[in-house]
C-alpha cells in the first residue's frame, strides 16, 4: 500500500498561524475529494482518512462485484471477470476495495488541487484573523510600525497580521517611524474584498478607557467604575469615575500617590491633560466638577433645553473655557449640558483678566503685555498709548486696536 503523506507534499501549509492542524486536514480531506468526484464522477463510495498526527492521507474506493455483463454504473460497480483479475477470490456481490494513489490522478489534477488548496488556506486564514479581531474590538494591541504613509500607518502584530492606524486616529503629537512599537485599541473590523481591515485608534475614549484599566488596578477589578471619557486627543480630557465602596476614593486612586499612576498615562497620550472627577448624580455639582479648575459663583438650570449658565468671577472665565475653549467644551459633552460662561461682575471693582480676550487679541501680543505686569484690561486702560507704546515692543496702531477692543468691554 502506498501513503500520501501531505506534510512532506504540502511543506508550507504547516506555517500558517491562525489554522490548528485538524482544520487544515479537514480542508485537505474536501480538495481531495474534490478531485476524486472530477475523476470518477462520484466520491460517495470512497473513504479519505486522515491522520492529523502526522499527516498521512489514504483515499480507499469500495465498488460492487456484479455478474458479467450487468454491470450499470462503472464507477460504483465492477464486472466479476475484471474483479477476479485483481482479487482471484472475489465472488459475484463481494465488495472490492482499492487504494487510490495520489500519481493515478496525473500531474495536471495534482497542480490544479495544489492551487485549490493554496487558495482555501488563504481564505480560512483571513476569516481567522477577522474572526480574532472582530472579537478584540476594544481591547488594546501592540504592534510594531511596518511602513508609515501620508493617511496612515501600516502596524505588525507579533504574529504578523497587518493592522491600520489612520492619521485621523493618531494624537497630533504622535509620531512613527519604522520600527517604533505602537500601543492602541482596536477600533473597527471590516472584511473588504474577501480581506480583513482592521483599524486601530489612539484617539478613541475607549484607549484613554483600558489605559486606566492597565494602570489602576480598583477599575480592573471593579470597585471603581468608569462612567463617562471624553477626550479631545493630545489636547485634554475629562473622566468621570465613580467608586461604590466608601472607603476608596475614585480620584485618588485613579491618579495615585504623587500622580504615579496618571503619568505613565499621560505620557502615552503625548502629554495630554486628564481631569479625573468624580461623578454624582447631582447636576449642579457635576457640571462644576466638569469644569474644574475654575471655581463657579452659581449655576442657572434649563432642564428642557438641556442647558447650563454658570457664573463666575472675572479671573475664573478663562479657567472654564481652557486653552482653545477644550476645558468648556468637553464638560459639555461629558454632562451633556450645553454650558453658557457668564462674569459675575462687580460694578465697583470689575475687571476682566487679559487672556480672556485671546479669541480678539493675538496671543503674542497678550504676551506682551503680562511681561511687562499687565495682566487685567484695567490695568492696560489705565496707561496712555504713548506709555504703552514705550514699555512694550508694540506699534502704535496695535496698541490703539487693543485699547479699542478693551474699552468696548465696560460699554
Amino acid at each position: 500500500m502506498s501513503n500520501i503523506n501531505l506534510i512532506d507534499s504540502f511543506q508550507e501549509f504547516k506555517d500558517f498561524k491562525n489554522i490548528d492542524r485538524p482544520t487544515m486536514m479537514s480542508v485537505l480531506e474536501d480538495v481531495f475529494r474534490s478531485m476524486i468526484r472530477k475523476k470518477y464522477g462520484t466520491d460517495e463510495n470512497c473513504d479519505v482518512i486522515v491522520n492529523t498526527d502526522n499527516g498521512d492521507l489514504e483515499i480507499w474506493r469500495t465498488r460492487k462485484v456484479m455478474e458479467d455483463g450487468f454491470s450499470e454504473d462503472d464507477d460504483l460497480e465492477i464486472e466479476l471477470a475484471e474483479a477476479r483479475t485483481l482479487d482471484p477470490t472475489l465472488q459475484v456481490g463481494d465488495e472490492y476495495i482499492e487504494q487510490i494513489t495520489l500519481e493515478s490522478f496525473g500531474r495536471r489534477a495534482i497542480l490544479a488541487a495544489r492551487q485549490t488548496l493554496v487558495s482555501k488556506i488563504l481564505e480560512l486564514e483571513k476569516d481567522e484573523i477577522f474572526k480574532k479581531y472582530k472579537d478584540r474590538v476594544g481591547e488594546i494591541v501592540t504592534g510594531e510600525v511596518y511602513q508609515v504613509w501620508k493617511k496612515e500607518t501600516l502596524v505588525l502584530d507579533d504574529e504578523g497580521n497587518e493592522l491600520l492606524l489612520p492619521k485621523s486616529e493618531q494624537i497630533p503629537a504622535d509620531y512613527f517611524k519604522k520600527g517604533d512599537t505602537v500601543k492602541a485599541v482596536v477600533d473597527k473590523v471590516d472584511m473588504l474584498n474577501s480581506n480583513p481591515k482592521i483599524i486601530i485608534s489612539r484617539t478613541a475614549p475607549a484607549f484613554l478607557q483600558r489605559l486606566f484599566e492597565m494602570e489602576v488596578p480598583e477599575i480592573f477589578d471593579g470597585l471603581i467604575t468608569i462612567k463617562k471619557i471624553v477626550r479631545e486627543p493630545g489636547e485634554r480630557a475629562k473622566v468621570a469615575v465613580e467608586s461604590y465602596d466608601d472607603r476608596i476614593d475614585p480620584v485618588g486612586a485613579c491618579v495615585g500617590m504623587k500622580g504615579s499612576r496618571i503619568h505613565g498615562i499621560v505620557r502615552e497620550l503625548k502629554n495630554e491633560n486628564i481631569d479625573v472627577i468624580n461623578y454624582t448624580n447631582n447636576l449642579q455639582l457635576y457640571i462644576q466638577r466638569a469644569l474644574s479648575p475654575a471655581k463657579i459663583t452659581s449655576i442657572k438650570l434649563d432642564d428642557e433645553k438641556k442647558t447650563a449658565a454658570v457664573y463666575l468671577k472675572p479671573d475664573q472665565v478663562s479657567l472654564a473655557i481652557g486653552r482653545g475653549g477644550h476645558n468648556i467644551k468637553l464638560a459639555g459633552k461629558l454632562t451633556g449640558y450645553e454650558i453658557d460662561v457668564y462674569r459675575e461682575a462687580d460694578e465697583q471693582d470689575e475687571d476682566v483678566d487679559i487672556e480672556e480676550f485671546s479669541d480678539e487679541i493675538d496671543s503674542w501680543i497678550i504676551d506682551e503685555f503680562k511681561r511687562i505686569g499687565l495682566d487685567t484690561a484695567k490695568s492696560v486702560l489705565a496707561l496712555t498709548v504713548n506709555e504703552l507704546v514705550k514699555r512694550t515692543d508694540l506699534e502704535e496702531e496695535t496698541v490703539k486696536d487693543v485699547l479699542s477692543i478693551l474699552q468696548a468691554e465696560f460699554e
